[in-house]
């Protein structure tokens, strides 16, 4: 079977692996080399690195809209194209290009979190789950039906980047089972999704990172623990801008206004919310590294409790 694969980011090379495994992947789309690093050079994307070093093809274009683009697709005479989240929207031509169409591995339990931050939004929220769907793509955004699903626990204080890891394995093992069932003759039936329950994970902007004290403990918490290890939640912190790798919500604020410094030692810095206090644990200075709250206390002997 002559699989086409599309996608980008660290997420999808567990994917491309699967897929890889039993079949002929005949080419790998990805998005164009971008700046990156300090230096601004163009870098290749994961999925493109884990490409060449597997000897597969790869195809880059600004867009699939092109003539030129969908005909490059087409010689490749593909029996299935594989979409892990490839960041470029597949019009209907493309679709109905290989034989199966297109299949979309996606991180969440759809129709829940459909969109482009479904890890992060899902510990945002505090769901109690998530998991992976195998959905055969249409023209909608993740609206097409589902082929197969696996659910996990989202783990208490568990954070964006080891859930992503997690996610990232499970959806190379859904997209492997949906494969071999292909290969098979069983297709896998496809389960329209419900019309209840349907969310939307917007992407993530940095200008959300920045916590604000008047709101509740809890939601600052999964906030800290969503955008870990991006865009990273920051705060003022008795009037230094921090940024906030780990924090712990705490049920009582004392009675005190959003924003004041309760408490101070090696456990952490208790901020008071709108409802809690939030705990801060690992913390980062401008222009400093992530350390303990026991080293940035040693660094800021002049906090002062209750300011």
């Amino acid at each position: 079977m002559k699989i086409v694969f599309a996608g980008t980011p660290e997420f999808a090379v567990s994917s491309l692996r699967a897929a890889a495994r039993h079949h002929e992947v005949v080419g790998v789309y990805t998005q164009p080399d971008r700046p990156a690093g300090r230096g601004r050079g163009l870098m290749p994307s994961p999925v493109k690195l884990e490409a060449i070093a597997r000897g597969i093809p790869v195809f880059q274009p600004e867009s699939l809209k092109t003539p030129e683009a969908q005909q490059q697709l087409r010689d490749l005479q593909p029996d299935l194209m594989v979409v892990v989240a490839y960041g470029l929207i597949l019009p209907k031509a493309v679709l109905a290009i290989p034989t199966h169409g297109c299949w979309n591995v996606h991180a969440s339990l759809l129709p829940r979190w459909r969109g482009a931050a479904p890890i992060q939004r899902a510990i945002q929220a505090g769901d109690a789950e998530t998991g992976v769907c195998l959905m055969q793509m249409e023209a909608g955004l993740d609206t097409g039906p589902v082929l197969l699903r696996q659910h996990t626990p989202i783990q208490a204080g568990e954070l964006g980047g080891s859930l992503h890891d997690r996610l990232a394995e499970l959806g190379a093992q859904v997209l492997s089972d949906g494969l071999g069932l292909l290969r098979a003759g069983l297709k896998p039936i496809p389960q329209p999704q419900p019309a209840q329950g349907v969310t939307y994970a917007h992407k993530l902007d940095k200008a959300e990172a920045r916590l604000d004290w008047s709101d509740d403990a809890q939601v600052l918490e999964r906030t800290v623990r969503a955008f870990n290890p991006w865009p990273i939640a920051e705060a003022q912190l008795a009037g230094e801008r921090v940024r906030i790798h780990g924090a712990l919500a705490l049920a009582d604020n004392q009675g005190k206004a959003p924003g004041t410094l309760l408490a101070v030692g090696r456990e952490g810095i208790d901020i008071a919310c709108g409802q809690g206090a939030l705990r801060l644990r690992v913390l980062q200075r401008e222009g400093g590294k992530a350390i303990t709250a026991a080293d940035y206390l040693n660094a800021r002997r002049n906090l002062v409790v209750g300011g």
